[in-house]
């Protein structure tokens, strides 16, 4: 069984597609998928708490030292950074969008 979680965003593997809770899963090669589209959304309330929760220690790390300082400290907040002073500073951001790409640390 494969579940794609972000098939929202175009999915994870080759053979995604999104699916529903009505008819959530499909098969290919022996293999079963499960691609419901915005599953956050069948429980939001617990959704919102555990994206919460997740992302609180990253606010509070801006809030206390300022965005640059904390992206400086934490490389996993670094990552979240995709542009700078109207320059893109995320590889992945900069390929996808065929747009020129600066490192991050240059711009700080």
């Amino acid at each position: 069984m494969l579940v794609d979680i972000s098939v929202d965003q175009g999915g994870c593997f080759e053979a995604t597609r999104p699916t529903t809770h009505s008819n959530p899963t499909f098969e290919v090669n022996g293999s079963i998928f499960y691609c419901v589209a915005n599953m956050p959304g069948a429980v939001p309330a617990t959704s919102t708490r555990s994206l919460s929760n997740a992302t609180l220690p990253y606010v509070l790390e801006l809030a206390r030292h300022g965005w640059r300082e904390a992206v400086l400290a934490d490389d996993a907040l670094a990552e979240g950074v995709n542009v700078v002073k109207g320059k893109v500073t995320y590889g992945p951001v900069a390929e996808a969008l065929n747009l020129e790409y600066t490192p991050l640390r240059s711009l700080i």
